[in-house]
Parts: structure tokens; sequence; C-alpha cells
């Protein structure tokens, strides 16, 4: 017997379009009129806990939160001056890091970069696993000039998109008049012997890295977190996360994360009550947190997925594994026994996750990533047009109707 639902939908999420955004524009109202206006053009009701979810770029993009190669200059040579700086485990990406490098590289005489292998941070791969496995060098323990790296394994080619990421790395530093060395090590403190002043330019594991930089003695050492983030002569800047997260906008200019962000989701959220009489749940979104399973590469080239969100999004889901009921403590019951067993499981669950098998599976995650890189999947970042999502049914389970 196939049991009847009420309800036959779960989770749906909706990719909202909206005007281009440009600076100044006023995002709280366009977000909130373009997800109401979608409501009403395809017949479907805002509801309590629904979310809306909006792309980090068009806030950065209404704030005029950029910043020119100049600018990023200045302030390097403002904070690690002129001479040799170092600059450590960058991402491979002529989106994120190539403007970066740019300007890090237009303050300095000269530039020694660190790159991880046999892959960055994220993923992008230097070389293949196997033939890392085949040359018989330890990654853990050895450093490699680029001459040691180029007999081991010849030139680096990027394999989606073809680029070689270590000469496109070094002919841009060199094109803005400094020298370049490169060297590939997994340890921070092998750039020690090369420079006095130090640049963290991983995403993820900075901290980590100046602690140990800091550890074996450097003593002038910043991250990407500590470039713009204060305003040099007007410009756009991001005082917690700086330089991270900041993506090419032209030849000379680089958007920069959006900041003031709490403001603008609790007056989204404000709004939208006043208009529909219903709690939305607002944040801003960047990457999503997922793995690539062919090419290996992790999207997450932003500090964190959702700098700005409301409190309704803190925490992780509570939830308990269906399957496992029903496999197990719920299994010979008929269709109909088992519907309102499970759904009496599910009033019942409390908020130990420790506290049966029941919940094994659901590995806890927090809300804003699971919903952010959901978002992101959603709106992609091409030409989709859809930079807000409007999300409904995350937080319901089986046993609503």
């Amino acid at each position: 017997m196939f049991v009847i639902l009420r309800r036959q939908i779960g989770t749906v999420a909706r990719g909202i379009r909206c005007p281009i955004i440009q600076e100044n524009d006023d995002l709280v109202n366009i977000v909130v009129d373009s997800v109401l206006e979608a409501s009403k053009l395809h017949n479907y009701e805002i509801k309590d806990h629904d979310v809306v979810g909006v792309t980090e770029s068009i806030l950065a993009r209404a704030q005029g939160n950029y910043v020119s190669i100049d600018a990023i200059a200045k302030d390097v040579q403002t904070k690690l001056g002129d001479g040799t700086i170092a600059v450590l485990f960058p991402i491979l990406s002529r989106n994120r890091f190539a403007g970066i490098l740019q300007g890090i590289a237009r303050a300095a005489k000269k530039i020694v970069l660190v790159l991880k292998y046999p892959s960055d941070e994220v993923g992008n791969p230097l070389i293949d696993m196997d033939q890392l496995d085949a040359s018989g060098i330890n990654p853990y323990q050895d450093t490699l000039t680029l001459e040691a790296f180029k007999k081991h394994f010849g030139e680096s080619r990027h394999p989606f998109t073809n680029m070689d990421y270590v000469g496109f790395y070094q002919e841009l530093i060199e094109n803005e008049g400094a020298i370049c060395e490169i060297i590939f090590s997994n340890q921070p403190e092998a750039a020690l012997p090369y420079a006095e002043n130090f640049l963290t330019a991983d995403i993820h594991t900075y901290k980590r890295t100046k602690r140990i930089l800091k550890e074996k003695g450097a003593q002038n050492v910043l991250s990407l977190s500590d470039i713009l983030n204060e305003s040099v002569d007007g410009s756009g800047y991001n005082e917690e996360y700086g330089l991270l997260g900041a993506n090419k906008a032209t030849d000379e200019t680089l958007k920069l994360f959006p900041r003031d962000g709490e403001v603008f989701v609790h007056e989204v959220q404000r709004i939208l009550f006043e208009k529909t009489h219903k709690q939305v749940e607002v944040m801003v979104y960047g990457d999503g947190a997922f793995k690539d399973p062919v090419g290996k590469i992790w999207e997450l080239a932003d500090p964190t997925v959702s700098p700005f969100y409301t409190i309704g999004l803190e925490g992780t889901p509570n939830e308990i594994k269906l399957k496992y009921l029903a496999d197990t403590q719920l299994k010979g019951l008929n269709p109909h026994e088992l519907r309102e067993a499970i759904k009496e499981e599910i009033k019942n669950k409390t908020n130990n996750n420790n506290e049966a098998n029941n919940r094994l599976g659901t590995t806890p995650r927090r809300i804003i990533d699971l919903i952010g890189s959901l978002c992101d999947l959603t709106s992609g970042s091409g030409d989709k047009g859809t930079p807000v999502i409007h999300i409904q049914g995350y937080f319901d389970s089986y046993s609503d109707e």
C-alpha cells in the first residue's frame, strides 16, 4: 500500500533574478522587491523560516568596495617595505590571486614565491599524485627550487584550464619590475633563508602559517587579511578580511569581500517582516564549501561561506536518520504505521546529538555552511543572473504537513 502524503515537496531553492547591481544602489529594497515580485509572479507565498541568501558580490558592488592594484602596492610597501618579500602559499587562480600578486610585486624589488605542492590549499594541482609517487620526493619534508621542480616534473599545467601557473606568476612578477624566485615547499620555515619580510597568502590556514614563521624567528609577518584592512587614499577595504575573498574586477582593480553586512541582513529581514508579517532569515554568502570529485578542487576560495547572517541561522541541524529507524526499531510496520511512528520519533527528538545510533550519518555541520553552499550551487557564478536565492522548507521535517 502506498501512503499518500498531504505534502509532497520538501526543500525548494529558487534563484531570484535582479537588476544588475551598481555602486550606491539601494540593495536592501532591491532584494526585498525582487523576492516579493518573484513570489507574486510565480504564485507562491513567503513563509516563516524561509531563507533569503544574497551573494557577497552584489553587496560589495553596491558598497563600492573596490581597490586598485596601486593601492595594494602602497599598503604592502608601507607595511613590508620595498625590498624582498616572501609570499607564501597562494592559490593558483587568475581571478583570485593574480591581481593581488601584481600589487605585491609592484611594491617590492624581489618576490620569493613559495608554492605548496602537489596542490595548492584548495586543491588546484601543480603535479599529478602518480608523478609525485614516482619521483621519490617527500612533499612534507623536501623543498624544491624551480630548477629541481622542472627536472622532476616538467612544466605544470592546470587540468581544467591548461594554465601554467608557475610560468604565469613568474611572468606577472617580472612584468612589474621585480625579481622573481620560486620555491616549492609545504613548510613555512622554508622561506626564512630567503627574506626578512613575509606575507602569507593562504586563505584558511594563514594563522597557523604566521604562527610557525614567528616561532621560527621571523619578525615581520603579515597575512592577506592585514593588507587593505583599512582604506588607502579613499579606497575600499575590509577591516576583518583585508584582501581575503578579493576577486578581479578589471585589469587594475579588485572587488573586496563586503563589509558592514550585519546591518544589511537585519534590514532586509525587518522590511520583509513589515511587508509579509513572516519571519524570514537572511544571509550573505560567498563560495560554497564543497569539493569537486573529479578535479579534487575544494571550491571555498573565500575566507568563509557566510560572513553575515541573522540569528535564526546559528547552530547545526538537529536531525535523525529516517532510514536507520526504518531498518531497525521500526522494521516490520506497515506503511501507515511506519509513517506515524517516524513522525512521532521526529517530534520527540532532543538536542542531544550523542543520544543514539539514530543520528548516525547526520554529521553536524553549521547551518550557514550548508545553506550557503546550497545558495552558491543554485546561483552559480556565470550568466544565470540570480544573485538572490529564496529557500523554503529547509527547516521542515517529514513530520510537517
